[in-house]
């Protein structure tokens, strides 16, 4: 059993000057601070990479750097899904007694700290060395061929996709520390430039400057949320060799998550799922069943993924709107859910967050990271 205790998040969007360190140190700072811990307290600390920053050792670097002497020290590096598999080897090794506070943290200026060139070009080298990187697609580009497919076998439409632009930028109108929070309507975003046919600006998420990070412990403090059930699933690694759009892992380690959790999706009261593309949480939302086929953006017009609907989704505007620094994007998704179990997000609190749902995707939809959190 292990408890999240305490979780810390910059504001996305610009950070001019601050580097991946001091992003990290930030987030780490109000962490420690919300869990009432001191630095003499944490026994473990993971981090994630930064393409900022690419030291082979950074968990270490991070460790001298905000003055932490670990008995357990770990980077990650999964991609998108990494903020989520760090937390469940947190909650793994707090499970198992090898700590009792793990701080996990991840922080990177990608906005100001690389050029849009060099941003293209290093997040293009997921793709496989010999038969996709040598073609040039870029994230958006791959993302845009599997929208292609996906929406001819579904019949999910532009409009459908633009719902949950529309939704995640109404959610993060009322967070502060979001990047975007100006309203936007589905007509503006089927208008938006195009990127990657047929995703628009709009339908993608923007690079940021931000940090996040959050304490994993053996014992319940005054704002815990207990860690519930953690689970993985790795089908394929590039998108070229997926056996299916419809079966790429994110079902399967739900599945997993929740038999551990013991729960089923009929319990689940709010949604933290990663949404790089409109297209990615579709896909996602669907194939772990909390939409049917095709119908997710349907389901979003209707408010169903509302703040006040059946599911609340990403609250905090999810990376589409709140921002997406790397790393410290998906575990925005988890530091909103934690302030949503403790009763403390404010104008964005949601009637029953008592237990919640998570998914982190890495890749192109090859790497599943998925969490169950229970209010305490």
């Amino acid at each position: 059993m292990s408890y999240l205790v305490g979780s810390g998040l910059t504001a996305f969007g610009r950070h001019e000057g601050a580097s991946a360190l001091d992003l990290m140190q930030r987030a780490a700072s109000e962490a420690l601070a919300d869990a009432g811990l001191e630095r003499q307290d944490i026994d473990g600390l993971i981090c994630g990479y930064a393409t900022t920053m690419p030291h082979l050792m950074l968990s270490t670097v991070f460790a001298e750097h905000f003055g932490l002497q670990p008995e357990y020290a770990h980077a990650v590096q999964l991609g998108g899904a990494t903020g989520f598999a760090m937390t469940m080897l947190a909650h793994t090794l707090v499970d198992a007694g090898v700590v009792d506070n793990v701080l996990v943290v991840a922080g990177e200026n990608r906005l100001t700290g690389q050029s849009r060139d060099s941003s293209i070009q290093t997040l293009a080298q997921v793709g496989h060395p010999e038969f996709e990187v040598p073609l040039g697609p870029t994230i958006p580009a791959y993302y845009g061929l599997v929208a292609s497919r996906y929406m001819h076998d579904f019949g999910v439409t532009e409009r459908d996709l633009a719902e949950f632009a529309v939704l995640l930028r109404r959610h993060a109108a009322l967070h502060p520390g979001a990047q975007f929070r100006d309203p936007i309507t589905v007509e503006e975003v089927l208008a938006s430039r195009p990127i990657a046919s047929p995703l628009k600006m709009l339908d993608c998420c923007p690079v940021s400057d931000g940090g996040a990070a959050y304490v994993i412990s053996r014992e319940k403090r005054p704002h815990a949320a207990r860690i519930r059930g953690a689970a993985q699933a790795h089908l394929f690694q590039h998108i070229s060799a997926a056996p299916s759009l419809t079966d790429v892992g994110a079902g399967l380690a739900s599945r997993r998550a929740m038999t551990a959790a013991g729960i089923t999706q009929a319990d689940v009261r709010y949604l933290g799922i990663y949404d790089s593309f409109t297209i990615t949480l579709t896909m996602l939302l669907e194939e772990i069943g909390f939409a049917a086929r095709g119908e997710a953006g349907v389901m979003a017009r209707d408010g169903v993924f509302n703040r006040d609907g059946a599911l609340p989704l990403n609250t905090h505007g999810g990376l589409i709107s709140y921002g997406h620094c790397g790393v410290g994007g998906a575990m925005a998704h988890l530091v909103e859910t934690h302030r949503q179990m403790t009763g403390r997000a404010g104008e964005r609190q949601v009637k029953d967050a008592s237990l919640a749902f998570l998914h982190g995707d890495g890749g192109v939809l090859s790497s599943h990271v998925s969490l169950v959190m229970e209010a305490c």
